[in-house]
């Protein structure tokens, strides 16, 4: 039988790669390639870098199909709502997309596919925006998600190494398949602009990371033929405050899809072949299994990206002080290197993962005591690689909620910074009202003489904010108040109900072992 196919894009805005669009090529005599604006995911608390970047993707994907005689359809609505019009109005009887572990990506695919098959219309999802499958991963742990990177690498090293990609369909695959399109369509099922969702373009500096499968291509062609630096690359290494990013700045790209993580595997495979180079956790392969580690927890964790309800996640007194949370937000913290960084961030989408670090465990348990769902928020909103697997379970690391329980080692915002900028050119570049202050003080220009601020054109307290928290005192008060939280969750764990006969471990016991080990230490 001949089929009328969707091939629903949401990830995985790429050709290659793409097993599921290949599924809808099979015995398909009419593709309609789909995506949905669905308010549930594009909604005005993403920001407008993201959005710029989604745009960009959507386009570089249409240009691909119409190279291959198809086109992007794009709707809006709820996917719930929008499908059963477009079974009806194109006769569809087969259903394609790739798989999503996130909560809201399940709950939605299973009300579409219960849609598709009431009216008889086949489903086909295939596994490609993560190396494995992560529901085989936890089937090897005994039915519980690995809470530890190493517990992880035991656990893929028996499955093997991941599947090779696939390439992205040509025009031969396509000679039977047509995607009919009438004129009143290219309007109707057009790729919206910035100014579509009152989103004002006029703001955006300079687009340092276009979205789009071309791009990510190129780029990923870029970085592997510097064969010496990929092999020796390690990420603590690399620098938060290097003017130019010190790493890939390829996860966007691997977020939304437009560059399969199975691809970058496999081409980093080739380069190292032969070659002495650096292993997982700090080498660029083994960037790609911390990816798949919290992809894993957060599926097997249920109230991942909360406090409450997430047994992993220890629970803490967090404070709630609006000032100081929008102070971090909008750059004003009075400490230049966490208001370069926080500033970096809006205009540009991206900063390294150390400079993540920096702002993160100011936020949380370095400084403001706020909860880390406060700054996983603002990262989701401003991030062009906010992903919710990766920004809920880094989020809760740095705030050494779970996974890093040594709560008593704090980033200093000051310090911290100076280790590879001395000069302070990177607050210079994302602070120029700070730039003419001499090294000695651009850290800390609260601690220059009012002369020194005066020939800088830099009043503090007046032009620049004085720091809103005292770091020193702030930060040992919140070591306590951590140590208080680790005490709390001990007591709590030791008086739990002991557990029903043949009930599976809870990985509570796993949080208790962390507990002993930061004991012993």
């Amino acid at each position: 039988m001949a089929h009328v196919c969707i091939h629903w894009f949401r990830k995985g805005l790429r050709l290659h790669d793409n097993p599921a669009l290949i599924a809808a090529l099979k015995d398909c005599k009419e593709l309609y390639p789909v995506f949905i604006m669905d308010p549930n995911l594009h909604s005005s608390e993403v920001g407008i870098s993201r959005w710029r970047f989604l745009i960009g993707a959507l386009k570089d994907l249409d240009s691909s199909l119409r190279k291959l005689n198809s086109r992007l359809f794009v709707l809006r609505g709820k996917p719930e709502e929008v499908f059963p019009k477009l079974f009806s109005k194109w006769k569809v009887t087969k259903l394609t997309y790739e798989y999503d572990t996130e909560p809201y990506s399940l709950s939605r695919d299973e009300k579409v596919t219960s849609l598709a098959k009431e009216t008889g219309i086949d489903v086909i999802y295939k596994i490609s925006h993560t190396l494995y499958n992560i529901e085989r991963i936890i089937e090897e742990n005994d039915g519980k998600p690995p809470l530890t990177y190493k517990r992880l690498q035991a656990i893929v090293a028996k499955l093997g190494p991941p599947e090779k990609p696939i390439p992205a369909p040509t025009l031969d695959d396509m000679k039977d398949v047509k995607t009919p399109c009438s004129e009143k369509d290219e309007k109707k099922y057009g790729i919206p602009t910035l100014e579509e969702f009152g989103l004002d373009s006029t703001s955006l500096g300079e687009e340092l990371f276009p979205g789009g499968e071309q791009e990510a291509l190129r780029r990923l062609d870029e970085h592997m033929k510097k064969t010496g630096w990929v092999c020796s690359f390690e990420k603590p290494q690399t620098s938060p405050n290097s003017l130019n990013p010190s790493t890939t700045v390829l996860s966007p790209y691997v977020t939304f899809g437009c560059l399969s993580a199975r691809t970058f595997w496999w081409r980093l495979t080739e380069v190292y072949r032969g070659k002495k180079h650096s292993d997982p956790p700090v080498s660029l392969h083994g960037q790609l299994l911390w990816r798949e580690f919290f992809y894993t927890c957060s599926l097997g964790i249920p109230n991942f990206n909360k406090m409450k309800g997430n047994t992993v996640c220890t629970q803490v007194d967090w404070d709630t002080n609006q000032d100081y949370l929008a102070a971090w937000r909008e750059a004003r913290t009075g400490f230049p290197f966490i208001d370069a960084i926080m500033t970096q961030l809006r205009q540009e989408g991206w900063i390294h993962h150390l400079a993540r670090h920096a702002v993160a465990c100011f936020l949380t348990r370095g400084d403001l005591w706020i909860s880390w769902e406060e700054g996983q928020k603002v990262f989701e909103e401003l991030l062009l690689d906010g992903d919710w697997a990766l920004n809920a379970g880094n989020w809760q690391w740095l705030s050494a909620s779970a996974f890093f329980h040594q709560f008593f080692r704090v980033y200093s915002p000051i310090a911290f910074g100076k280790k590879t900028d001395k000069n302070g050119d990177y607050i210079k570049k994302y602070l120029p009202l700070l730039k003419k202050f001499p090294p000695q003080y651009i850290y800390e220009p609260w601690k220059a003489p009012r002369s020194v601020q005066q020939a800088a054109g830099c009043i503090v307290g007046k032009d620049y904010p004085h720091p809103i928290v005292q770091h020193e005192q702030v930060s040992k008060k919140n070591v306590q108040r951590m140590k208080e939280a680790y005490a709390r969750r001990s007591t709590a764990s030791s008086e739990s109900p002991i557990k029903k006969q043949g009930e599976k471990r809870k990985s509570l016991s796993v949080v208790d072992m962390l507990q002993k080990k930061a004991r012993k230490e």
